[in-house]
């Protein structure tokens, strides 16, 4: 008699954790294989992924372009500085405008100052 996938399934799902336990130790040593190597592959490659893309950065004022103007009120409105300070940062280029931000907030801070008509770089 030819046990079916129904047999094996039924069997299973009778079955107390430690029987699957064993079950699992019988098939490893049977066949040589390890139940737990695709965990270990899946855990290097979400850790080389998280290597590849930075998760904080830094918003650098390349250059505040034509409109200098406009780039100090937005560098003043961004950081929260004064007037006479938000000028001082960007008579300064290249400097810093926020350093340890999230990649989201560092998207939105250059699209304000690249309207602005500033040029702007993520580090």
């Amino acid at each position: 008699m030819a046990i079916t996938h129904e047999d094996i399934l039924a069997y299973l799902e009778g079955a107390t954790i430690l029987e699957l336990n064993d079950l699992v130790k019988a098939i490893e040593d049977k066949f040589g294989v390890t139940a737990a190597a695709p965990v270990a592959v899946a855990a290097v490659a979400a850790e080389e992924e998280a290597d590849a893309a930075p998760s904080i950065v830094t918003v650098v004022l390349a250059s505040y372009g034509e409109a200098k103007t406009a780039v100090i009120k937005a560098v003043k409105e961004i950081t929260g500085l004064g007037l006479v300070e938000a000028k001082g940062v960007v008579d300064k280029c290249p400097s810093p405008i926020k350093e340890n931000i999230s990649v989201e907030e560092a998207e939105e801070i250059k699209k304000k100052l690249v309207d602005a008509g500033a040029t702007v770089e993520i580090k």
